[in-house]
């Protein structure tokens, strides 16, 4: 796939985040990357961010290796320093199936640690490593063509089968957001943990965010509930156990 061509996929995928060794090397992609995106982290790059990065990536892709196989766990942790943009950080897929973790600027100036940072890093990366994104995709298909067979048979037109498939899919890729979070805020504790964070610090990120609490349509998990995951997860570690 030409270099432009990997530029305009990638770009895309940004646009489609889960909120989740090709044979084009980092470097490659890198070169084609929108303007903003950074995996070099020019200067003037907090510290903390860096710290976090460099120390969460070797000990996500050693647990995504130990834990799936036929999957690519070559991360690459970017800066998103495109203006505008919000507090956020994502995981996605680059052409070559390889997980990218997006940190915008504006989340690195509202962490207040490393610990922080490097639980929403893990967070991230633990979507990749659980598969959430094909595993998504596959519910909201699934949801699609469930939902235009039913409108089909109610007579509807095909106009209206199409926005009932739209819904479908929808719905089916919501309906297990939540655990999916739940999934992802686990193991990303323990991936903080392993890279020498402290995920129940990290975690306090969670009090400094609108809690979404527990309506039924919403796409994530309360803050307790995560903050509960997570001091779950660290006991186990302390003791000795596996998350």
């Amino acid at each position: 796939m030409p270099f432009a061509a990997v530029a305009r996929a990638l770009a895309a995928l940004l646009l489609f985040p889960l909120t989740l060794a090709g044979c084009v090397t980092g470097q490659e992609v890198v070169r084609e990357l929108p303007p903003g995106i950074s995996i070099d982290f020019p200067p003037g790059t907090p510290m903390r961010f860096v710290e976090a990065a460099r120390q969460i990536e070797p000990v996500a892709e050693t647990m995504c290796r130990a834990r799936v196989k036929g999957r690519h766990c070559n991360f690459t942790i970017a800066l998103d320093a495109r203006p505008g943009q919000p507090a956020n950080a994502f995981q996605t897929l680059d052409p070559y199936g390889r997980p990218w973790l997006f940190v915008t600027t504006a989340l690195i100036a509202k962490a207040r640690n490393a610990d922080e940072l490097a639980f929403v890093m893990g967070h991230e990366a633990a979507h990749h490593i659980a598969g959430h994104i094909p595993r998504r995709d596959s519910q909201a298909r699934e949801g699609a063509m469930l939902a235009g067979v039913l409108a089909t048979q109610a007579g509807a037109s095909p106009e209206e089968v199409k926005r009932a498939q739209q819904t479908g899919a929808e719905l089916a890729a919501q309906s297990y957001s939540k655990a999916f979070e739940l999934e992802a805020d686990a193991l990303g504790a323990e991936i903080a943990w392993r890279a020498g964070f402290d995920p129940i610090r990290g975690a306090t990120f969670f009090l400094r965010l609108p809690d979404p609490g527990v309506t039924a349509h919403g796409s994530h998990p309360s803050n307790a509930q995560r903050r509960a995951v997570v001091a779950r997860v660290v006991a186990a570690l302390q003791a000795g156990g596996g998350a």
